[in-house]
């Protein structure tokens, strides 16, 4: 193991090398406890010797973010494209759930990434082969970040879970009773469902079952609208 490690820190160093370690650190410790400097260390060499392949730390998010879009499974050949975005979309959440960092990364950004604006443009030609423009632009603004395999939740318990990649949450508590009664809708649907294990990623995924949920009921709506020739309101005016 020893030679090993000394193998790799002799490896000459390269962008795709960087990234993939700065990845790995991410995994391990998360977003918040990589720098310039702990990556340096983890690859053998000196802080500025990764400016050669990184200009800065934003430039060093923006390739992770590569690296991790570029796992998302690619799009089969000859599928239709309702199964195909679903499977992309899904392959896309699995990725997430690996690299948990990933989410508030991609949010943090101010530019998409160029693998990003790749991929959602492979997702739009997809959509282009069943639906018309002007559906696939609509259809893009109600998957919004779902496209990449995460949504903004509703509730706070369920998004905090997505986002610290917790595996195994607890089931929904109970609200107490003072809060049941000001709010006793929200109270009655808190419990008032089981998720099953049906899941195409895996049992225990935070939040997978509602994830599928809505996008199932998304895709179903937007086939629907397809068979129907829908068109926006604005261009029928």
């Amino acid at each position: 193991m020893a030679e090993q490690a000394e193998t790799l820190r002799r490896t000459p160093l390269s962008r795709d090398r960087v990234l993939r370690a700065a990845v790995a650190l991410a995994d391990e410790a998360g977003i918040e406890s990589l720098s310039m400097r702990n990556l340096a260390q983890e690859l053998g060499v000196v802080p500025m010797a990764l400016y050669k392949h990184v200009a800065n730390k934003d430039e060093l998010l923006d390739g992770m973010i590569d690296v991790v879009v570029g796992e998302i499974d690619p799009p089969v050949a000859g599928a239709d494209w309702k199964p195909t975005i679903r499977g992309r979309i899904l392959s896309a959440r699995q990725v997430l759930l690996r690299h948990p960092w990933a989410v508030l990364a991609i949010e943090a950004r101010n530019m998409a990434t160029p693998a990003i604006l790749a991929y959602l443009d492979a997702m739009v030609a997809t959509l282009r082969t069943g639906l018309s423009a002007d559906l696939a632009h609509h259809v893009m603004h109600a998957m919004g970040s779902r496209m990449l395999g995460f949504s903004q939740e509703l509730f706070d318990a369920s998004r905090n879970a997505g986002r610290s990649g917790a595996t195994d949450p607890e089931p929904p508590a109970s609200m107490p009773p003072e809060v049941a009664a000001r709010f006793p809708h929200l109270a009655e649907i808190a419990t008032a469902a089981s998720h099953d294990d049906e899941s195409v990623v895996g049992q225990g995924c935070d939040d997978q079952f509602e994830f599928e949920f809505a996008l199932d009921l998304l895709l179903d709506g937007i086939e629907r609208l397809q068979q129907q020739g829908w068109r926006s309101s604005h261009q029928t005016r």
